[in-house]
């Protein structure tokens, strides 16, 4: 049987990546992608998400969630992904529109209505998926599991202390980790380790459909910012988190308790790991710590390959 899932995401070069790897995938039943602000603005982030799938040939429908976080004012990072939030390839504008309906409602009536629970697969900042848990906390029933991307059980990206996806929401993080649904953190310690260097970019690029050139394309853009960071390669964040939905086995991962930082003056959004369980008993979360690369790089050729 396929699986149900819903993709949360903000493309966003790793998200678009991500969506394309989910796409390859017949296991997977994509029930809608819902989208947030973060890498960029909404209208962007929205529009974004509709060229790839068209680009792919992916007709799955497309929901506007919302454009702030729940409580704070919005963070993009256009020195990351560019003014378009997919700056590298020439994309046409998306021919499709999204749906008129909100990505929460939709989130809610889809888990509720799924005849199988649902997995969720946010990739940006947690705030339509925290808002659906407000609005329908019975929805936690018919959730298997939420896998995302975001956190680190050691340091930060966007700060010393904190990773992008959290720092951006972390009130709706902190509501997502208090959830009793099943979790599973795709954080730096994991994605920092799924590098794509030049000579992968290239053996992309060789595979010579459209879309795996759009996908180099887009790679040959993200390289530049971690090449000014000195970094090897580019960390592919957020293609990870779907890998693990895919097989598992893909990361290694251990049960531990997880608490959001959201009021600290230097560790604002810093994902709190418990490692000995001396102040919380609640194992609430599996923590990815390591990563097959190989296993994940060949499972991202061959789903690019696919397109052909």
């Amino acid at each position: 049987m396929q699986k149900p899932v819903i993709i949360d995401c903000d493309p966003g070069h790793d998200d678009a990546l991500a969506l394309l790897l989910a796409g390859a995938d017949r296991s997977l039943n994509v029930l809608g992608v819902t989208v947030i602000a973060g890498n960029q603005t909404l209208d962007k982030t929205t529009a974004n998400t509709l060229k790839i799938l068209e680009k792919a040939n992916l007709s799955w429908p497309v929901y506007a969630g919302y454009a702030e976080p729940l409580l704070r004012k919005p963070v993009t990072a256009p020195e990351v992904h560019g003014e378009t939030g997919l700056d590298g390839p020439e994309l046409p504008e998306p021919v499709r529109s999204p749906e008129p309906q909100h990505a929460v409602e939709f989130l809610i009536e889809a888990v509720q209505t799924s005849s199988e629970p649902v997995t969720l697969i946010p990739t940006g900042p947690l705030t339509n998926v925290a808002a659906a848990l407000l609005g329908a906390p019975s929805i936690c029933d018919n959730i298997d599991k939420i896998v995302f991307m975001g956190g680190a059980a050691v340091g930060g990206n966007w700060s010393p202390a904190a990773e992008f996806n959290i720092l951006v929401d972390p009130d709706a993080a902190h509501v997502v980790m208090q959830s009793s649904v099943e979790k599973t953190m795709i954080g730096l310690d994991v994605t920092e380790k799924a590098l794509i260097y030049d000579s992968d970019i290239e053996t992309i690029r060789e595979l010579d459909n459209p879309v795996a050139i759009t996908a180099a394309e887009l790679l040959d853009f993200f390289a530049q910012y971690h090449r000014k960071k000195g970094l090897p390669g580019s960390p592919l964040h957020d293609p990870l988190a779907v890998a693990a939905v895919l097989k598992p086995d893909i990361v290694t991962a251990k049960r531990l308790p997880v608490k959001i930082e959201r009021f600290g003056e230097y560790c604002l959004g810093r994902t709190v790991v418990d490692w000995y369980r001396d102040q919380y008993e609640d194992n609430n979360t599996q923590v990815a710590l390591d990563m097959d690369r190989l296993q994940f790089m060949d499972m991202l050729l061959a789903a690019l390959r696919s397109y052909g």
